[in-house]
């Protein structure tokens, strides 16, 4: 689960569409499923939850860091904490 702070969204239509985007690329990219699962009444926070399936764990933590890798990246996001349940 990803904690995000969206800089520079002043309304929820905003947020969706900067969401809608990037989680896109985040399923399609990594063949994850990804939700907002927070923080959906704020404007420039959001809770995403991604879920990643693999035969290891050492696979897991590869995607789950390649997706952290692509949010550190942004230049909108600022990731403000995450937590990973492996199981």
């Amino acid at each position: 689960m990803f904690d995000l702070h969206i800089q520079g969204v002043a309304s929820l239509k905003e947020k969706r569409f900067v969401l809608r985007s990037l989680k896109d690329r985040i399923a399609h990219g990594f063949n994850v499923s990804i939700a907002e699962t927070g923080y959906q009444d704020k404007w420039q926070r959001c809770e995403l939850a991604v879920s990643v399936v693999a035969g290891q764990r050492a696979g897991v933590e590869r995607t789950l860091d390649a997706v952290r890798a692509l949010l550190d990246g942004e230049p909108e996001l600022r990731v403000i904490g995450d937590d990973t349940d492996i199981l």
